[in-house]
């Protein structure tokens, strides 16, 4: 952003800050602070006071959980243009995860008591709120359900089919099945709860059986359907 009226611009791009006026936009701009984490920073610790939620201008964030034994359980990604730690941030408490930045990453930084004295002038955030967190709250359901009912190979199938919906529709006039992978290896056995062996695994047993076909971080979807068919199992194997 270059002067207030291109972050303003920008804000109202953004899901829980669509439907407001011009002069309720600029007072949004307005407490936004701008910080930058580099790759592998962490942006806040699990248990630490929630002083305000965050909105990705550029770069992506992880959100994990980490066991008393050390195991990391990817929670979700966020992408640009997309906010996180609301819910901490509006009920003053501490954050119930961890964020770390996992490639350069600029974010703008909404102190808690300035939003909440904002969430009064302007009740169509709080509206724009709700949805937002709805739809966290299917995503958790959506993780409960992958980690309790299905297998590593059934979780991975579920990654890839919906890794090639979101590159169809974001990529104009993708039509190839094959994508390129948006983690590593290792974060994509944290995201599936599971560790990067039994991941290799499951990509064997894929490509073995004709469902992908793998080149380095290069996936082909051979057969869709199949794969549907494993994804939407909740038989553990």
């Amino acid at each position: 952003m270059t002067d207030g009226s291109d972050l303003t611009d920008w804000l109202q791009t953004i899901r829980i800050f669509r439907g407001l006026s011009r002069s309720q936009l600029r007072s949004v701009a307005q407490i936004a602070q701008l910080k930058q984490f580099n790759k592998g920073e962490p942006i806040f610790q699990q248990g630490s006071e929630a002083t305000g939620f965050f909105v990705v201008k550029t770069g992506r964030v992880k959100i994990f959980k980490v066991s008393a034994n050390g195991k990391e359980q990817i929670i979700h990604f966020v992408n640009a243009r997309e906010n996180f730690a609301e819910v901490p941030a509006l009920d003053g408490k501490y954050f119930p995860a961890s964020a770390t930045a996992i490639e350069p990453t600029e974010s703008l930084f909404f102190p808690r008591m300035a939003f909440l004295d904002l969430l009064h002038q302007a009740p169509g955030i709080a509206i724009n709120l709700l949805i937002s967190l709805s739809q966290h709250l299917r995503n958790q359901s959506r993780l409960i359900e992958e980690l309790s009912f299905k297998n590593v190979p059934q979780r991975l199938a579920s990654y890839l089919l919906n890794l090639s919906d979101s590159v169809a529709s974001t990529v104009p006039n993708h039509t190839s099945s094959t994508m390129n992978l948006d983690l590593s290896k290792s974060q994509l056995a944290a995201a599936l709860g599971t560790i990067p062996a039994t991941l290799s695994r499951a990509f064997y047993r894929l490509s073995s059986e004709g469902m992908i076909s793998i080149n380095g971080s290069q996936v082909e979807l051979l057969e869709r359907d199949r794969l549907h068919k494993l994804s939407q199992s909740m038989e553990q194997e």
